[in-house]
This record gives structure tokens, sequence and C-alpha cells, in this order.
């Protein structure tokens, strides 16, 4: 297994990420001629809209040999609006190429997506590219790794440099060194290689991918500084992409960290939960093809390395096969970056609604967080996004793959809210018959961020134990929509009375009666209007800083510190997202592109309703008990359920 690496390339856009994976391709004669970004033949940009605007928008895997080692290969967007192609990368690889522009150095993007990697301790090698243009730096470049990311960063080249931080970590060689003594470059690569590999030194290399130059020696670094797939005997697996092909329909992307998958296999997929008990429902399938990530068939996947699989369905993004507990990191999508707007898709030509929403159900399935939702009651269909620029992808996606013509209403922001007070809620849910479903819960505010708590105070002898499992599987239906019409967060919910009864309560009594209690607490409550609150980091020209200060304030932030690197200020903030949502273009037109902002959800806090705005309901009010139960009663797996 020592014969595999699992890396990625990374960079802020247009760093040239896209043009040095053409040119590993090409040195490992993968391919015979190099594509080119500009020209739209890139052969990781796999899609038409790719090759037409010259952007990446999704990973790509790819595989090749160099010096008896097989690379796999994922080369991600740039663009922050495709965060979640970039998050969901880095659940299948073991080590990671960062590039960064020798002249424009370290920008927002590089400084979130290497610490993303460092949370991970996902072994990192810095290429800094484009060193054949004027204005080229690599020293500074270093300088500004050094003092933004880590100190750890190290120039490959630098003897010196690379002796005295293997000694930094070593107390027995650091005296050594003190002593006078002096280290072969071999033992200096192999104890840089086991700090690199476990992601405690950070080697820097220094190349022009579009002139060819350092390509080869960064080939040789990721054989010699990355780490070897760990393995194990379970079955662990991560699905962390899907793809459709026309014949054998929809598959995914897995890595596999332990065990093997083989065509016609047996794998239990999740299909549900049991809303009476609450236990997850599944369903046995089997895998009826696998191919490499060149697209060979293969009809086997074997531990610690990545493959496309076919007969799996409709298996979610982000679904682990096999023990979760054998996973090397977390998988958690929306950790890089979460969707803050939603928009409301239209067609062209309203028969065509139908056909939008399975086209933007394909679509949510390969990337998960879109969460298209089509609501029924107000035949509108809403998508969560990332930014502008992700819309006028889906826009030619949705188009050039489903041949449907659409349009967005503006972007609108994601809002939360909590209850204002302690208060209860109470609920008896007994007619009309047959039902039997008695609750009462207090509510109180809970801390920003803390999410959302539950406990029961009631014994079994008054509610069953697997109806209070119901109540706590109805909570997420009960908060979904609060009095404002915002997913309700930063509560503590206690269960403290209620009661079942032996002939009249139903299966689902309980899960239909939560809502209505909670909601009649929530009312009671009252309702307080969060908004997100972005950190925000930017990089600036010194004459443009006074400028992004005023305007910092004008948009109801802070700055919280600024600091000179080089020619460059650096400027930390954190404004509400209302304000700002349009701001990277201001800043980009005052500052002649030279200004750069990047920024990341800090969290949510208190806005006055007219700052903000309230969300239609989507589906029946738990207060308008009569419409409420009809729809429970009629259309369990829409009505109610439909959120």
């Amino acid at each position: 297994m020592n014969q595999v690496r699992n890396i990625g390339i990374f960079a802020h856009v247009d760093a040239g990420k896209t043009t040095l994976s053409e040119q590993l391709l090409a040195h490992a004669g993968a391919i015979r001629t190099k594509g080119s970004v500009d020209s739209g033949t890139a052969h990781t940009d796999t899609l038409p809209v790719e090759r037409r605007r010259g952007i990446s928008v999704k990973a790509t895997c790819v595989s090749f040999r160099h010096r008896e080692v097989q690379i796999n290969l994922i080369d991600t967007p740039g663009h922050v609006d495709f965060s979640a192609e970039v998050e969901r990368s880095l659940w299948a690889l073991d080590a990671a190429v960062l590039v960064v522009c020798a002249v424009e150095g370290v920008q927002p993007q590089t400084e979130v997506l290497f610490n993303a990697m460092a949370e991970q301790h996902i072994p990192v090698i810095f290429f800094l590219n484009k060193t054949d243009r004027v204005g080229a730096d690599p020293d500074m470049v270093l300088g500004q790794i050094r003092r933004l990311l880590s100190k750890k960063a190290v120039m490959l080249t630098d003897a010196e440099a690379v002796t005295e931080l293997i000694c930094e970590q070593d107390d027995e060689l650091f005296e050594r060194y003190l002593n006078g003594e002096t280290f072969e470059e071999d033992f200096l690569c192999q104890r840089l290689a086991l700090l690199s590999q476990k992601a405690e030194a950070y080697p820097v290399l220094c190349g022009s991918a579009l002139r060819d130059e350092g390509v080869l020696p960064l080939l040789d670094a990721i054989v010699d500084f990355f780490p070897a797939p760990g393995v194990c005997d379970s079955l662990c697996g991560v699905v962390f992409a899907a793809q459709h092909d026309r014949s054998l329909g929809r598959g995914v992307w897995v890595r596999l960290f332990g065990g093997t998958l083989e065509n016609r296999a047996p794998i239990a997929l999740p299909i549900g939960t049991d809303p009476v008990t609450g236990e997850l429902k599944t369903e046995t399938v089997k895998i009826s093809q696998i191919f490499d990530p060149d697209n060979n068939p293969t009809g086997k996947l074997t531990a610690g390395n990545i493959g496309i699989v076919y007969g799996l369905g409709n298996v979610p993004i982000g679904h682990v096969l096999g023990s979760s507990d054998l996973l090397p990191r977390q998988i958690e999508p929306g950790r890089l970056r979460t969707p803050l707007i939603t928009v409301q898709v239209i067609p062209e030509k309203p028969e065509q609604m139908q056909s939008l929403h399975q086209a933007c159900t394909i679509l949510s399935g390969e990337d998960p967080l879109l969460h298209a939702q089509y609501i029924r009651s107000l035949n509108e269909l809403h998508l969560q996004v990332m930014g502008t620029i992700q819309l006028e992808i889906l826009a030619e996606v949705l188009k050039t793959r489903f041949d449907l013509d659409v349009t967005f209403t503006p972007p609108a922001i994601i809002y939360r809210e909590t209850v204002s007070q302690s208060c209860e809620g109470y609920v008896a849910y007994v007619a009309p018959k047959p039902c039997w479903a008695v609750l009462r819960f207090r509510i109180d505010p809970a801390p920003r961020g803390s999410g959302v708590t539950f406990r029961s105070e009631v014994p079994v002898r008054d509610i069953k134990s697997h109806y209070q499992n119901q109540v706590a599987q109805a909570i997420p239906l009960a908060l979904n929509q609060g009095r404002l019409g915002w997913q309700v967060t930063d509560v503590n919910i206690t269960l403290i009375d209620g009661g079942d009864h032996h002939m009249h309560t139903h299966p689902l009594d309980f899960i239909v009666a939560t809502p209505m209690a909670i909601q009649d607490g929530l009312q009671k409550g009252g309702s307080t209007l969060l908004e997100p609150i972005l950190d925000v980091r930017f990089l600036l020209p010194s004459e443009s800083v006074g400028r992004v200060i005023s305007d910092v304030s004008t948009m109801r932030g802070e700055v919280l510190d600024s600091f000179s690197d080089g020619e460059r200020m650096i400027l930390n903030a954190r404004i509400p997202l209302q304000s700002s949502l349009d701001y990277s273009i201001t800043l980009a037109s005052f500052t002649g592109g030279r200004g750069a902002m990047s920024v990341r959800l800090h969290g949510y806090k208190e806005c006055p309703l007219e700052l903000g705005t309230t969300a239609k309901r989507r589906n029946a009010d738990p207060l308008d008990k009569s419409k409420y139960i009809l729809a429970a009663r009629s259309a369990l797996e829409g009505g109610i359920f439909d959120f």
C-alpha cells in the first residue's frame, strides 16, 4: 500500500492550480498533450460549462503513476462559491498541494484552505507558482506563509532552514547541531518526510506551471513527503461525490479506508427513519459496477484507494459505508462554508416545474448543501447557495444538462430565530378520535451558538419510553419554522408533563402533537430574529484602509484588528451578511482589483425585525389545529413532514 498517494490540489482562484494539474499529468505520461484553461481543453475541467468559462466548478479525480507510485489527484475549484466541492474533497484525501501565486502571495482563500487542512491535520506541500512573472518574490511569499499560516513552512532547497526546523523539534538533534555536527542530505530528507507526513512541517517548492518549471521536483516531493494511506480490515469508506452515466445511472465516488468492495457485493443503505420507532431503516442493494478514477472498469475497490461505484441508488453524499469510527477525520457538510442565502428558481414554462424539481433533486444529490426544497402548497422551488457565481453556473447546468431555462429571484438571506423568554407550550391532542397525546414543554433561551437541547422529566409511567422517543424525533420538525418562519435555534427544551392512553394513543400521535405544543410555547415566549454575522479578512493596498474602515462601520460591523504585511494591509472585521452581501464587488471596484476579502460564518446574533425579514410558512401551521391535523392524517409523506 506504500505505492498509493491520495492527494488534493487547492488554491485561491487564478493561482494556476489547473495548469499545474495538467503539467503533473503530462510529466507522468497520463496525457499526450497538455490542455489549457484558456482554450477550454484542460483534462480536469470535464463539464461543458467549465471548458466554456475557463473556471473549475466541480472537483475532479484523475490517476497517474510516478516512480511506480499510483497518485490519485483531486483537482478542486478555486472560487469560494464552490467551497462545498473543496470540503468534500478533504474527506477523501491524505495530503494536499496548496498552490500560492508567487506574485499575489497568500490570499484570503489561501488562508481559509490551509486552516481547514490544519484543523484536520492534513499534510501540505506549498507550491509557489508563477515565478516567471514580473513581480514574483518567492522569499516574500514564504515570509507571508510563515507569518499568516505556519512557522513550520520551510523552503525545500534551503538546507540550513530544513536543518533548523528539524532540530527545533528534536532535542537530541538540536544538541548535536549546537555542537557543530552537520547532517547528510538524505538524513535531513528522511526526517523532514516524517514530520511532513504528520503535518508537523510543510515543505515549500517554487516554479512555473505554465513554463513547466519545478513540476518534476513537486512530483518527487509528493512521493517522498506525503504519507501512504493507512488501511484497516473492516469496511470503512465515505461517499464524497456523485455523477451520472447515461447507461449505468448514478455513480458515487468512494474513498475506501478499510475493507474491500466488489461487483455484486451486498451493501446495506439507509432509506429513512421509522416514524413509529425512530429506528433507522435500511435496504440491501448490490454493487453493479466499479471503475477506477480513469473510468476503467475494475470490478473491485481496495482499502486506500478511490473509485466510482454504481448500483448504490440515491445514497447521500457524506454517507459512510461500514464503520464511521474508523474514519481518520470528521465528515460534516458545511464545516468549511455554509450556504447563507436562498433563491427561488423559476422555470421559463410553468408546466416544466415537475421536471425542474426532478433536476434540482438530482443536483442536490450531487451537492447536498443546495438543499432543493419544493413547497407544494406554494408551488415554489427553493435552493440554498453560496453566491452569485454559483447561480450563474447552475443556470448553465440546468440548460445544458436538463434543457431547462430558468430564472432566479434576488438572493435572500437565511435568518434564524429563537425564543425571546422562557415559556411553556401545551397541547392536548385528544380529538378528533382516535388519538391521545398530551404534552407540556418548558422552552428556555440558550446561549448563541449552543443549538438545541432536549430532555425529558416525565416518567415512563405517564408517557411510555417509545412515545418519548417519538417526541425527541419530532423536535427538528417542530423547530423547522418558528413564528417568524425561520429555523429555531439556541433553545433548551424540556418535556415536563404529559400523558398517553392505553387504548386511544396511536403510533404517530406524539409526532403530530409535538409541533403543536412547541409552537404554542414559541407564540407565548415571543420570537427574536437572528442574522448571520461574518468574520471577514481584507487584504488591502494601504491607501484603501480608511475607506474600508468607514464602510465597515456603515455596514453595522466592527473592525477587530489590522496590521501591515509588507506592501499591503490586513484588516479583520465582523460584519452582518445583510449589509455586506455585495461588498466584494464594491471592494474590487474602488481598489482596482487589488483588494480582496474572505468570509466565514462567525455565528448569529439578534437583529431588529425591521432590518431583517420573515419567511412564508411552507406547510400547515401547527397553531391552526384543524388544518394541521388534517394535513398530518391525509399526507404523511408531504403535509407536515415536507421540510
